[in-house]
C-alpha cells in the first residue's frame, strides 16, 4: 500500500481509514496506476474548519462534504516513482476537482522539508500547526481555490 510505504507507522493511515475515506468522499480520492499497480494517491476530506489539527478529522469524524475547505490528508508516490512529476499531476488534478466542487480553500499540513515544494504549487505557509500527529512538528499550508 502506498500509504504504508511512504509514511512512518506513526503517521500512516490504517487500511480501514483509507477504505472509509474512499467510501465516504470518493471525489476526494485520486490515484495513479501504472500497469495495474497503484503508484500514487491523494486523499482528502471537507470541513468548514481552518484548524485541521484535530485527529478525528483524519478518520472523517466532522467531515462535511459541503464544507468550504478541502483538506489534503495525504499526497504520496511510491519512492521508485518519485521525482517524475506524478505528485504534481495529482495535485493539479485535485485543483480542478476543488474548482468543480466550488470549494474556497485547500489546506494541508506538512513537515518543514516540504514547505518549499508546496509553495511551488501555490500554497502559502501559514505557520506551525497545532497538530502533533505521529509526534512530529507540522506546518499549516493554505491555497485559495481561486488562485489555482
Amino acid at each position: 500500500m502506498v500509504e504504508e510505504t511512504c509514511f512512518p507507522p506513526s503517521e500512516a493511515a490504517e487500511r480501514e481509514t483509507i477504505r472509509l475515506r474512499i467510501a465516504t468522499f470518493p471525489q476526494g480520492f485520486l490515484v495513479v496506476e501504472l500497469n495495474g499497480q497503484l503508484i500514487g494517491m491523494l486523499n482528502s476530506g471537507c470541513t468548514d474548519k481552518e484548524d485541521i489539527s484535530d485527529e478525528e478529522l483524519k478518520k472523517l469524524i466532522g467531515h462535511d462534504k459541503d464544507g468550504r475547505n478541502l483538506v489534503i490528508f495525504a499526497l504520496a508516490v511510491l519512492p521508485e516513482f518519485q521525482k517524475q512529476g506524478i505528485a504534481r499531476r495529482l495535485i493539479l488534478r485535485f485543483f480542478e476537482e476543488a474548482r468543480n466542487l466550488k470549494k474556497k480553500k485547500i489546506i494541508l499540513i506538512c513537515k518543514s522539508d516540504l514547505i518549499t515544494y508546496y509553495e511551488g504549487l501555490g500554497f502559502k505557509h501559514v505557520g506551525i500547526s497545532n497538530s502533533t500527529h505521529g509526534g512530529s512538528t507540522w506546518h499549516d499550508m493554505s491555497l485559495s481555490v481561486g488562485e489555482t
